[in-house]
């Protein structure tokens, strides 16, 4: 099984990667969420002149955000900077959409999306909005031709899968119960691995594991899962707060710090204990014991995503649990 990272991506993340690469870590996977974080593809163009062997990839690039000559044009422009190291991640960008006001992206046009993408790097002349459309760069940009990017969907059920085995090389996944029976499968993780004198009540956890036990949160929230919502801790209390809040300010509230540092509302019930038990947070051997499960159900690449105020010492630690 392979070990790699990802980040919410800010100022610090390409030297986060940098020192990712240092300790091993195969490859970066950079979230893209334009309202909530950095550019990914900026970011990783920075790490790409920082390193030179771990592996960059968009985790996932959003469909709908940008043109797909955009998107082709950023691969090929960090392809030149990064042979032989980028993956192309993608996939509906249900987090990305909702905080626009929109739906994530259909399956249907997610697949036309990636085809297209692939066969503009490729040096192919596609259709796209009834114009025929081709990447035109002059020899001069040093970009190169006719490459070919593995291409790994961020997947949650069977259509998602559907499209991954049909033009995809692998698929990107968050929880238990999609993504099996691919030969390359990655599986987003969060949490801290604690020190000696810590245990699951430490104030530290909250800011280390909290923003991936967050997730839970926000997600049973605005999917309407509420009976996920009762059965977690200050669940149901925190779906009232956003219940009372005037739609304008419901989205913003919810996502507020996502995935990167918890709120002032999400600390109120997002206890240390609770960001333990929803994350990969613990000794170093329990935590290699839950990668090792996630191995026996397929999983082959486990990508670890670092929070809190020291992303080296998560990075490091995490790194030498599983050594």
């Amino acid at each position: 099984m392979r070990l790699s990272c990802a980040f919410a991506p800010g100022l610090a993340t390409p030297d986060h990667i940098a020192c990712a690469e240092r300790l091993g870590y195969a490859r970066a996977w950079v979230f893209d969420s334009p309202n909530l974080f950095h550019d990914c593809w900026s970011t990783l163009a920075r790490a790409a002149d920082r390193t030179d062997t771990i592996g960059l990839a968009t985790g996932v690039a959003v469909v709908g955000l940008r043109h797909v000559v955009v998107t082709a044009s950023a691969l090929l422009g960090l392809e030149a900077l990064a042979p032989g190291r980028v993956v192309f991640g993608l996939g509906a960008g249900g987090t990305a959409a909702r905080t626009l006001g929109r739906p994530g992206a259909r399956w249907t046009d997610i697949h036309r999306y990636a085809v297209a993408v692939r066969d503009l790097v490729r040096g192919d002349t596609i259709e796209w909005d009834d114009t025929a459309v081709q990447l035109m760069h002059p020899d001069l940009m040093g970009s190169p031709r006719g490459v070919e990017i593995p291409i790994v969907f961020g997947v949650g059920g069977p259509r998602g899968e559907k499209v991954a085995r049909a033009c995809g090389d692998g698929v990107f996944t968050v929880r238990d119960g999609s993504g099996a029976g691919f030969d390359w499968h990655c599986r987003l993780v969060s949490g801290t691995i604690l020190e000696e004198d810590e245990d699951e009540t430490s104030a530290r956890i909250q800011g280390t594991a909290g923003p991936g036990a967050g997730l839970v949160y926000h997600q049973a929230y605005v999917s309407g899962n509420r009976a996920l919502l009762d059965r977690l801790p200050g669940g149901a209390e925190m779906a009232a707060e956003f219940d009372a809040l005037p739609e304008e300010r419901r989205v913003a509230a919810i996502w507020d710090g996502h995935l990167a540092q918890l709120s002032d509302r999400d600390r109120r019930y997002i206890t240390p204990a609770a960001a333990a038990a929803l994350t990969s947070t613990g000794r170093p051997d329990a935590v290699r014991r839950r990668v090792e499960a996630l191995a026996e159900q397929g999983v082959t690449e486990i990508v670890y995503q670092p929070c809190g105020p020291d992303i080296p010492r998560e990075l490091t630690a995490f790194a030498a649990a599983l050594a």
